[in-house]
């Protein structure tokens, strides 16, 4: 949590000293901006029981963190590049059925999104847009055999794809509301010990489903 407040106080120290010289009416330029909202990560589809399909638990909770990104207006059309670090509060109940999540019960730790979007002017003031790209997100895995319960980091890679709405509140400032999906298909544990190596990387299956509130600056 700490982290996650440091990271929005620093976005928003840099949109305060964000300088005078953006373009009025235009979605052009690099931007920084604070991102929170609501997290919900849960087992994929090739995890479902058909036996009995309520078997899969959730770890919800908050993401917060912040964003930067380059965008460039190309009259109705504006193309753009993104990187966001976020935290999450995300976690499920304690379980010793292993399977579960499809992990295993599990604390949503940091993400790392790296994409590009592509909108068009609803109006001159307001974007719609999609966007896509790279996740790597941190869980704490939680297992045990009924004696000796474990806890790991694991780290998976998977893809985003998202959509939104920018409105404009200023020349300078604005905020975005958008709904995003990522889903983990491979997984490493990390031991933290620079003696004993990551393991190798195997498959999983993890959605995560977010909506999300964004107020920046762009410059």
């Amino acid at each position: 949590m700490k982290k996650g407040l440091a990271l929005i106080a620093a976005t928003s120290l840099a949109a305060v000293a964000a300088p005078a010289f953006a373009q009025d009416g235009s979605f052009s330029g690099p931007w920084v901006a604070g991102v929170a909202g609501y997290d919900v990560n849960k087992a994929g589809s090739s995890q479902d029981s058909a036996a009995n399909p309520n078997r899969h638990k959730s770890a919800k909770g908050v993401v917060y963190g912040g964003a930067v990104g380059y965008d460039a207006d190309l009259g109705n059309v504006v193309v753009g590049g993104e990187a966001e670090l976020t935290d999450s509060s995300a976690d499920s109940k304690y379980d010793n059925n292993f399977v579960d999540y499809g992990l295993g019960s599990v604390d949503a730790g940091r993400d790392i999104y790296v994409g590009g979007r592509v909108g068009f002017k609803a109006t001159p003031k307001t974007l719609i847009y999609a966007k896509g790209g790279y996740t790597n997100a941190r869980f704490d895995v939680v297992g045990t055999d009924g004696t000796t319960e474990t806890s790991r980091h694991l780290d998976a890679d998977g893809w985003r794809v998202g959509a939104g709405v920018e409105q404009k509140l200023g020349p300078r400032t604005f905020a975005k509301v958008e709904y995003r999906y990522s889903n983990y298909n491979k997984g490493e544990i990390d031991f933290e010990d620079p003696d004993v190596p990551d393991s190798s990387r195997f498959d999983i299956d993890t959605d995560r489903h977010q909506v999300v509130a964004s107020v920046g600056v762009r410059f």
